[in-house]
């Protein structure tokens, strides 16, 4: 419980830094966000992905809005009952149907409260950094009454934007190591990624799950930033980290999906059951952190560009499956349970692996009653034929600009 005069203090302060902040780099999920109907929206994504830039960015298209951040550390002691008293503050203030809340999360009940304004009509935006919390919040108070946009690190787009460069193989190679997180990209320190890492595990998983043995977690991050874009089983993971039970695995990895640190890919399977028996494929949130959390000495070019394109396609909204029979495809992309497209990721096409990239793409082609699928590459084009499906050889960087 907090007393009015400190909120109003805490309030009056984030009001005039934030009028100093700069604006950054416009952020696409902005374009996105439409306040014209009465739902409320909802903004997740990773810690430090650019989240509160992009609700201030939004903020600053009205003339008036009601907002304040939670993470700063004066309010640990805001409780639900105290949003009314808030609501008294913005109302002297001068009145706005504009409700903007800052990783809302940190207040135990918010839901209750956002539900009031929207029975009253009023338009909120509420950010927060784990899926989970927010999908049980959102199930009971917020069903029916809620759109979820996922915020990710910068896109190639506005990493252009960004540094003010021109789409290339030059400034693309600059994405592709470094990654999109905003103020790794500023410092270009190492640290700035290991210490987002160490917060992730800490405050977003140990303490929020009341794990015991932190650096048990810890070393399973590593060992799955190392292998990106490899199949994984629980059993072994269990049996390598010493944990028992493939089901303390599972709920490991569903807690670094929470916190949108990793990200699991089924098999793709007609048969839904078939499809949860699986092995299942993993990929983390952005190349610069998976190389800076990596054990491998020689990194993995192939592994890491098929990451990147594996977050374009999560970023674009995609359902994504990989493809394995005889061959193999990488991806398997629909929508609505609509399948789109087919894609291989290769680095660079060359005498060793062509045919396997084109025939296992042509499988999967032709499995699923395709005409034409995809092989992205670092910076090669072609047009390929194979068994009468036409297989466009695209750059990535040409694909994602």
């Amino acid at each position: 419980m907090m007393l009015e005069s400190q909120i109003e203090e805490v309030l009056e302060y984030q009001t005039n830094y934030d009028h100093e902040i700069p604006e950054g780099t416009h952020r696409e999920i902005t374009d996105k966000v439409d306040l014209t109907d009465n739902h409320v929206k909802i903004l997740t994504g990773i810690r430090r992905c650019g989240k509160s830039t992009a609700l201030l960015q939004i903020a600053r298209k009205h003339p008036h809005v009601n907002y304040l951040s939670f993470e700063d550390p004066r309010l640990s002691a805001f409780e639900v009952n105290d949003f009314f008293k808030l609501e008294k503050i913005f109302k002297r203030i001068g009145n706005s149907e504009l409700f903007f809340f800052d990783e809302i999360q940190n207040v135990d009940g918010w839901e209750r409260y956002v539900r009031v304004l929207h029975d009253k009509k009023q338009k909120v935006i509420v950010t927060g950094s784990n899926t989970k919390i927010l999908s049980k919040e959102l199930g009971t108070s917020l069903t029916g009454r809620h759109i979820s946009f996922e915020v990710f690190p910068f896109s190639y787009a506005e990493y252009l934007a960004h540094f003010n460069l021109i789409a290339g193989v030059d400034s693309f190679s600059g994405f592709f190591q470094f990654g999109g997180m905003p103020e790794f990209l500023n410092t270009k320190n190492r640290d700035v990624l290991l210490n987002l890492y160490n917060d992730l595990i800490y405050r977003d998983i140990v303490v929020r799950h009341g794990l015991r043995n932190p650096k048990i977690v810890k070393e399973l991050g590593v060992f799955l930033a190392t292998n990106t874009g490899k199949e994984f089983s629980y059993n072994n993971l269990a049996k390598t980290f010493e944990l028992g039970s493939s089901n303390t695995v599972a709920s490991y990895i569903s807690y670094f999906e929470d916190a949108y640190l990793f990200f699991t890919v089924p098999r793709f399977s007609f048969s839904l059951k078939q499809q949860a028996k699986n092995p299942k494929k993993i990929y983390g949130i952005d190349t610069g952190l998976m190389t800076n959390l990596s054990m491998s000495f020689s990194k993995d070019q192939g592994r890491l560009l098929e990451n990147l394109v594996y977050i374009h396609l999560k970023r674009l909204g995609k359902e994504i499956y990989y493809y394995r029979q005889y061959g193999e495809c990488d991806f398997i992309v629909s929508k609505n349970s609509k399948v789109e497209m087919a894609v291989q990721v290769c680095y660079d096409l060359n005498t060793d692996n062509l045919r396997r990239e084109v025939n296992g793409l042509a499988e999967a082609l032709t499995e699923l009653d395709l005409t034409e699928g995809f092989i992205f590459t670092f910076n090669q084009k072609d047009e390929l034929k194979k068994e009468g499906k036409i297989i466009n050889v695209i750059p990535v960087w040409e694909w994602m600009e």
